[in-house]
C-alpha cells in the first residue's frame, strides 16, 4: 500500500511527461517494496497526493528552476537499505527523464525522503494494517510471512543500531576514564 506525497510546481513540467512521471513513481516504489508494478491489486492501492507549491525559495529568493520533493511512504520493513538506494536514484532519473534533462542536472533539484510508517501506525479503510496484512492483501495469504520476516529484519537491525551506539558510548566513556 504505497502512498507518494509529490511536491511539484505547476507548469514544471508539460502534462504528459508529468503523468508518465506520477505513473513511473508508482512503479519504482512498487519495485522497491518488493511487488511486480503489473500486479493490478498492488496498483489498485498506490496513492500519490500531487502538492503545488505556492513558491518555491532557494538562499530567501525564488528559485530560477523547479525543485522537486517526493516523500514514498510504506509500512515498516518494506525498504532495506539496497532498496533505499534504488529508489532514490530511479526516482531521480524518473524527473530527469520527465525534464528531458540530464541526470546531473536534475539531481541537485530532486529530494527523495523514503519514508517507514510504524507498524501498527498505518490506517485504511477504518482500521489499523499491519505489514503482514498489507503483503497477505497484495501478493496473496502466502505471501503473509514475507511481510513477518521484514518486518522482524527491521527490528532486529534498528534493535542492532541502538545496541551498537550504546556499546560506542560506553567504550568513549572509558576511553576518558
Amino acid at each position: 500500500m504505497p502512498m507518494i506525497d509529490a511536491m511539484i510546481p505547476e507548469g514544471a513540467l508539460n502534462p504528459e511527461a508529468e503523468t508518465r512521471l506520477l505513473k513511473e513513481l508508482t512503479d519504482i516504489l512498487l519495485r522497491a517494496e518488493g511487488f511486480d508494478p503489473g500486479n493490478q491489486i498492488a496498483q489498485s492501492v498506490s496513492v500519490i497526493f500531487l502538492h503545488r507549491p505556492i513558491a518555491i525559495f532557494v538562499a530567501g529568493v525564488p528559485a530560477k528552476s523547479p525543485r522537486y520533493r517526493i516523500i514514498p511512504s510504506v509500512p515498516e520493513g518494506q525498504y532495506t537499505d539496497e532498496s533505499r538506494k534504488m529508489l532514490v536514484k530511479e526516482v531521480t532519473e524518473a524527473v530527469a527523464r520527465a525534464e528531458n534533462g540530464a541526470f546531473e542536472d536534475v539531481a541537485p533539484r530532486v529530494w527523495v525522503f523514503p519514508t517507514e510508517i510504524p507498524d501498527g501506525q498505518w490506517g485504511g479503510r477504518g482500521v489499523i494494517r499491519r505489514l503482514p496484512d498489507i503483503q497477505a492483501f497484495i501478493a496473496g495469504e502466502p505471501e503473509r510471512r514475507v511481510g513477518e520476516e521484514r518486518l522482524a529484519r527491521r527490528r532486529r537491525d534498528k534493535a542492532r543500531m541502538i545496541l551498537e551506539g550504546a556499546l560506542d558510548a560506553i567504550c568513549r566513556e572509558s576511553d576518558k576514564a
